[in-house]
């Protein structure tokens, strides 16, 4: 796609607009590189650009083509066909971010070539500098997040047996250039997003916020004659979704989890213990588990939450987001018909059996006290906060998935498009105060998190089990991957009674993983999976890990007796087509291929 980047970087050098003349076009349209300098908005837009170009999805997409959902429409939705009909190729490939990271990455090389010669504030040598530093940091944190994500995407071991990454890129393509690039080696690709991410760290402030004194300005600014309004205007709470020196040094720890992960590890040149201690940098900045939010698991879109959502303090779960928005189309697409919704992510009883019951032990567990016939019964409460299985109360109606009293429209496979597949809807994510009955639409607002505290928690505790175990602490960070897990399954609940009050005997089945690293694995593992189902995490966790992929999607079919005796029945749903051997690594482009010889596809990709 490289005369692709060519044509992108020409539309917007040239940024041609209307004109007087189709041949002649007027002199305010004849727009070339230089005018960048003069013009700070020109010169801001690349930027913008590759802002556009982050692949953050703000919907539940990927977790169709896993063992935790299936959609209840099947045609044109290409996740669920890569993962059902095997149709997951290196020319068909729904999950690649190819082109939309490497234009990111020549719009912020472009972009840096530029930020210095720019007249940001020339009437005032402090500003100049501060938009400079902040510019330029944004730029290398953008950058850094595209060779976050092409790794993750595209990595892997091609047939001489080396883990490659992506062509490494930090100068803008022209012309001139050759774009027969070789892939970088994995190791050293990751090398280059930590550069990047300790260069933004560099220029950015750990978070942008008001100052109220000129004494509190960075001293190298204050020695130019910065004052408090103007650092406010740069670096103040105006600023505040842009991403700062803590969102990098959060991508910092994502990609050295990337790194370590079991698909990564042997040529990544990643510890599991360097990634702990990156995410525990991170983590300190709040304070480690003081910082730990207690309502960190619904407040960022719980309706019981409205008065946050609808505020503009930050939210302590949430360490970056998109801008919130105000609309109905998570409800329109995910709440069940009864409610005029087309229920359409319908998640998996692979993954309702993921939770364990409310006293903590997993349901196959013979102690955990699970009743196959009353299934939901003393379950982990997060079962009800994220999916609406039969007989749920839901926005004060009764929610009916089982196939008994008729022709009732939630249904189990009641009507193709318009029920469920799998006998459970999405709860995760919406809102009970949105209406979208005819005649009586209620809109609300809704967040998008791009990085929540809660993964980063839960990717310390998977690096510092791997390194030193579930309790060991041997660097003084000042917490462990124990404290972590604990934490977020009090926070959820487990190991209390039916009225909230805790068990005499405590969380029994964690502290039995705490005396063993692998349980401890498992454990940490399924804790990841429940708090973050939904949010496009659970396809790239299962490859990093190299678990099966293709397990099978199952669902749950309730009948009734003559007397409404109620009988629960797993069924198969969708099989998955995926192939273990190599499909934990995903494909460089095809069209890649086929044009630059020095580029090596994946072992197992054609």
């Amino acid at each position: 796609m490289k005369t692709r980047h060519i044509i992108l970087l020409l539309l917007g050098i040239i940024a041609l607009s209307a004109c007087d003349d189709m041949f002649e076009p007027a002199d305010e349209n004849k727009r070339s590189e230089s005018a960048m300098v003069e013009e700070s908005s020109y010169a801001h837009g690349l930027l913008m650009y590759g802002y556009a170009r982050l692949p953050y999805l703000t919907t539940t997409q990927t977790d169709v083509a896993t063992d935790d959902a299936v959609p209840n429409v099947t045609t044109n939705n290409s996740y669920w066909e890569m993962a059902a009909n095997g149709t997951w190729r290196s020319d068909n490939n729904p999950v690649s971010v190819w082109d939309a990271c490497k234009d990111g990455i020549q719009y912020v090389n472009l972009f840096l070539t530029k930020v210095e010669l720019v007249k940001w504030a020339p009437s005032a040598a402090s500003k100049q500098q501060m938009f400079v530093d902040r510019l330029k940091g944004e730029a290398y944190g953008l950058r850094a997040l595209f060779y976050y994500y092409l790794l993750q995407a595209h990595g892997g071991y091609a047939d001489d047996g080396v883990l490659y990454g992506v062509p490494l890129l930090t100068k803008p393509e022209d012309g001139s250039s050759n774009f027969n690039q070789p892939r970088a080696t994995f190791a050293d690709c990751v090398k280059q997003c930590f550069a990047d991410c300790d260069s933004a760290m560099f220029y950015l402030p750990a978070d942008y916020m008001d100052l109220a004194s000129t004494d509190d300005i960075p001293a190298k600014y204050r020695a130019m004659g910065a004052q408090v309004s103007g650092y406010n205007l740069v670096f103040g709470d105006k600023s505040r979704n842009l991403l700062s020196g803590k969102v990098a040094e959060a991508v910092k720890a994502q990609v050295a989890l990337l790194a370590a992960s079991p698909a990564f590890r042997d040529q990544s040149g990643v510890t599991s213990a360097e990634a702990a201690t990156l995410c525990a940098n991170v983590l300190k900045r709040i304070g480690g588990m003081e910082g730990f939010d207690p309502t960190g698991n619904l407040n960022w879109y719980s309706s019981a939450y409205k008065n946050v959502l609808e505020g503009t303090a930050p939210i302590p779960e949430i360490l970056w987001r998109a801008d919130r928005a105000k609309n109905t189309s998570q409800e329109t697409e995910n709440f069940p018909p009864s409610l005029y919704g087309s229920g359409r992510v319908n998640p998996t009883q692979n993954l309702v059996d993921a939770f364990p019951m409310r006293n903590g032990r997993p349901i196959t567990d013979p102690n955990s006290g699970y009743n196959p016939n009353d299934p939901y019964a003393n379950r982990d409460p997060r079962l009800a906060d994220d999916i609406i299985f039969n007989g749920m109360t839901y926005k004060r109606a009764e929610i009916a998935t089982g196939s008994y009293g008729g022709e009732v429209v939630d249904h189990l496979n009641n009507t193709t498009g318009y029920s469920t597949r799998s006998g459970y809807y999405l709860k995760k994510l919406l809102r009970d105060d949105v209406s979208i009955s005819p005649g009586s639409t209620l809109e609300q607002y809704h967040l998008y998190p791009r990085i929540r505290y809660t993964e980063l928690f839960l990717a310390f505790a998977e690096a510092a089990n791997d390194a030193w175990g579930p309790k060991a602490d041997p660097t003084g960070i000042g917490f462990t991957a124990y404290d972590v897990i604990k934490a977020i399954r009090e926070r959820a609940g487990l190991a209390t009674n039916e009225i909230g009050n805790p068990l005499p005997e405590g969380d029994v089945y964690l502290e039995e993983c705490a005396a063993n690293q692998a349980q401890m694995t498992e454990l940490i593992r399924n804790e990841r999976r429940i708090e973050l189902c939904f949010e496009n995490k659970r396809f790239w966790d299962l490859r990093r890990w190299m678990l099966p992929l293709n397990e099978t999607a199952r669902g749950m079919r309730v009948d009734s007796d003559d007397n409404g005796n109620l009988s629960y029945h797993i069924i198969d749903v969708d099989q998955r087509q995926y192939d273990n051997s190599y499909q934990c690594y995903g494909p460089i482009p095809k069209g890649e291929i086929l044009k630059w010889s020095n580029l090596k596809q994946n072992k197992g990709w054609q």
